[in-house]
């Protein structure tokens, strides 16, 4: 067969394999359609469930990890709200990936909600400032229609607020408390003391004298002061004892 041949029959083949080509392959507007389908389909519920409870308990751990890491020595404390606050961050991350996917939409009203909240009153816990955002995720997942992953992760967050809080010291107050007992205060510090410390009251002494004896005090938040100030007036019958109460002003 010679090129002319060739090319004469390959002109004649050409619009019949190009037309069996379309018919194999499926309209584009039945499939565009099909895929619209499945996209208004939310996902299976189950299989939300389950990715949440790999990526939420994951995030949580590994923001934990980070949060009470080894102090170097030399450098300040760490506060326990700063603490849950970074491991309630991790969280929220990972609910805020869920919601948005692979959804470049979910991602640009992701970034407009989080522009609406204005922190412009102080907020004295940094945990409040994370529940805020977890409020603001959890937001996000129900008005997307995730309703599973915002259950799920709401219950989760409750959860891990209730454990990390659990190890949160109580809070109490501090003042600064002058006791004064007749004309030899200093021979009854051991009784004052002895009061505080049945108060469960933490002290440190910070003067003393023997007209006066003065301590920094950290006061449970549920006990009433009178009764540690009726306490100490009674170890003077005579009635000259005075106890002074002055709020510490924390820096």
């Amino acid at each position: 067969m010679t090129i002319r041949t060739w090319v004469v029959a390959f002109l004649l083949l050409w619009p019949l394999a190009s037309a069996g080509v379309r018919a194999q392959q499926p309209d584009t507007a039945v499939l565009s359609e099909s895929t619209k389908r499945q996209a208004a389909v939310p996902a299976d519920t189950a299989s939300e469930i389950l990715d949440a409870l790999v990526r939420l308990p994951l995030a949580a751990v590994l923001g934990a990890a980070l949060a009470v890491r080894p102090r170097r020595r030399g450098t300040p404390p760490r506060q326990p709200a700063v603490i849950q606050t970074q491991i309630i961050l991790a969280i929220v991350g990972a609910v805020v990936m869920m919601v948005v996917g692979t959804n470049l939409a979910r991602a640009f009203g992701v970034v407009g909600a989080a522009g609406l909240v204005r922190y412009r009153a102080k907020i004295a816990d940094p945990k409040d400032a994370g529940v805020m955002l977890s409020t603001l995720a959890l937001g996000l997942a129900s008005g997307v229609g995730l309703y599973a992953i915002a259950i799920f992760s709401g219950v989760f967050i409750l959860l891990a607020l209730w454990v990390i809080e659990s190890f949160e010291p109580k809070k109490r107050d501090a003042f600064i408390v002058k006791v004064k007992i007749g004309d030899d205060t200093d021979s009854r510090r051991g009784d004052i003391e002895a009061i505080l410390r049945r108060h469960r009251v933490d002290f440190e002494l910070t003067s003393s004298s023997d007209e006066e004896v003065c301590y920094d005090v950290e006061v449970p938040l549920e006990l009433r002061r009178a009764r540690v100030t009726n306490a100490i007036l009674k170890l003077d019958p005579a009635g000259h004892a005075a106890v002074e109460w002055a709020e510490k002003k924390t820096k």
